[in-house]
């Protein structure tokens, strides 16, 4: 296993994996995510448009097995950057990590701290001061919850993430009971660098 930082060209060249891995691990709950290709080049476009996006890819081998991303917040979608209209602060201010992805069978072994870690770096060496992302939000008697799912809640509050309360962004995909895309509301967790 190793962990790499991927940005740049080779940022780009790691693309067509994560989103093959994008579609695999968020078919679960709480994301239930009926994925695809052309859905994946329209999302992962802000990769390829950003110069300071970063990739933290774990590999076992030469195979992804787990990724995670970040680009500057006004960089990322209008959508989630939208959520932070009102807010007392400056989106130039803020790193938004986006998604973390790892295959089941490697969990457990750290790599979400350091997927975090990573990011965290990078986002202080960008000078920004605070890092962002967002979770999406399902009810608890959702048809598809699994009886033993447990949140993140906790993973993200020993980080020092918080619920930024009112922040949530609107975003679209097709989840797999559905038979087109709907919106689905994202919450925002924050913490200062």
């Amino acid at each position: 296993m190793r962990v790499e930082r991927l940005t740049g060209d080779a940022l780009e060249a790691a693309l067509d994996d994560l989103a093959q891995l994008r579609i695999t691990v968020f078919r679960a709950f709480p994301y239930i995510y009926d994925g695809d290709a052309d859905y994946e080049r329209r999302y992962l476009q802000t990769y390829r448009d950003s110069e300071n996006a970063i990739l933290v890819g774990a590999f076992d081998g030469d195979r992804l097995v787990g990724a995670s991303t970040g680009a500057p917040m006004e960089e990322h979608a209008d959508e989630f950057a939208a959520a932070f209209a009102g807010q007392a602060m400056d989106l130039q201010d803020i790193f938004y990590c986006a998604e973390s992805v790892l295959l089941p069978e490697y969990r457990g072994r750290g790599l979400g701290h350091g997927f975090f870690d990573a990011r965290e770096d990078h986002a202080r060496s960008l000078g920004r001061l605070y890092c962002a992302f967002c979770a999406v939000v399902r009810p608890e008697d959702h048809p598809l919850r699994p009886a033993d799912y447990r949140p993140l809640d906790g993973f993200w509050r020993k980080r020092g993430y918080e619920k930024l309360e009112g922040v949530q962004a609107c975003y679209r995909w097709k989840d797999l009971d559905q038979s087109q895309e709907t919106d689905h509301w994202l919450q925002f967790w924050m913490r200062a660098l």
